[in-house]
């Protein structure tokens, strides 16, 4: 395995995670400069900052998980059953926030809140499995220490 590619990873990922965090404190803030410069954030200025706030809180959940899942990586031992709620959690923080992005295109019909549905659709589906997948693994490396 590649540690420095894995260690640059966590390194991203911990700069996601704080950043994140700044942003999505500040965006009732940006918004509200936002709204002077653009009628949609000034109309929906509660329902919007409302769910992107929440957006934004369920994809530091996510950012979260994935830190915690590379602890797991940097020792060595990344089939746990720690893992495999990770990865179910991140399924349901990602369409938890396909849901709100539906929402969102009440407010804001555009292009760019489809693809953000799907995108995150997507991302539980592919959590769901893979966490089906890493199971299935913690499983059989139980059974296989067991035999040895």
């Amino acid at each position: 395995m590649n540690q420095r590619l894995v260690l640059f990873t966590k390194r991203l990922l911990d700069i996601m995670f704080y950043l994140g965090f700044v942003l999505t404190v500040s965006l009732p803030f940006l918004f509200r400069w936002a709204g002077e410069h653009v009628k949609t954030f000034r109309t929906y200025y509660i329902p919007l900052t409302i769910l992107y706030v929440l957006s934004g809180i369920l994809c530091l959940l996510i950012v979260t998980e994935l830190r915690k899942m590379f602890h797991t990586v940097l020792e060595d031992n990344a089939f746990v059953d720690a893992n495999v709620s990770s990865l179910k959690s991140m399924g349901k923080y990602s369409f938890a926030t396909s849901f709100l992005s539906v929402i969102r295109i009440f407010f804001s019909p555009t292009p760019a809140v489809a693809v953000v549905v799907i995108v995150f659709a997507i991302a539980g589906l592919f959590s769901i499995v893979l966490c089906q997948v890493f199971e299935k693994a913690v499983r059989y490396k139980e059974e296989n220490d067991l035999t040895i």
